[in-house]
């Protein structure tokens, strides 16, 4: 990809735009960031050569980094990213948690208890339901608005 940008306005930027920090570090202790408010839109840390940034949030944990580098090539600035989740575990529980709720619940009500009307179950399986969909779109909505957020802050053209 290339950015219509120079590279110094490149690294001018990435500075005005990230906080500084460790990813992990945000991720554990991103509860207490509430009472530090910021204005910059990036946490992570970068160098001359390479990238490693995540949204900054102080009310939601970030799920995505972005991890890339870049270099000027022939007077353009090349760049080369990828979005890879901050916890591949997390991901799995944020999608298939709501299944095993699912299965589980289902489970718990026709087992344990049989005189159940069938209202809860349509209640409580449209609820679960609800959750699984919104799981899924919250993890796709969130990689999204991290790659559109750096490609409108550093003018990025995708080939």
């Amino acid at each position: 990809m290339t950015s219509r940008i120079s590279i110094l306005e490149f690294r001018n930027r990435l500075k005005s735009n990230t906080k500084i920090g460790l990813l992990h570090f945000k991720r554990e202790l991103g509860m207490f960031s509430i009472f530090f408010p910021n204005s910059k839109c990036f946490y992570g840390k970068f160098d001359d050569t390479t990238f490693r940034l995540m949204l900054n949030s102080n009310f939601i944990s970030p799920i995505y980094i972005l991890n890339g580098e870049y270099q000027n090539v022939s007077g353009m600035l090349k760049l080369n990213y990828a979005v890879i989740p901050l916890s591949k575990t997390y991901i799995v529980v944020m999608k298939y948690f709501p299944l095993v709720l699912l299965i589980g619940f289902n489970s718990f009500l026709y087992f344990d208890l049989k005189n159940v009307p069938d209202i809860a179950y349509i209640i409580f399986n449209s609820l679960i339901a609800l959750g699984f969909f919104y799981s899924r779109w919250q993890l796709k909505h969130e990689k999204k608005k991290l790659v559109q957020k750096f490609n409108k802050i550093f003018e990025i053209d995708i080939e």
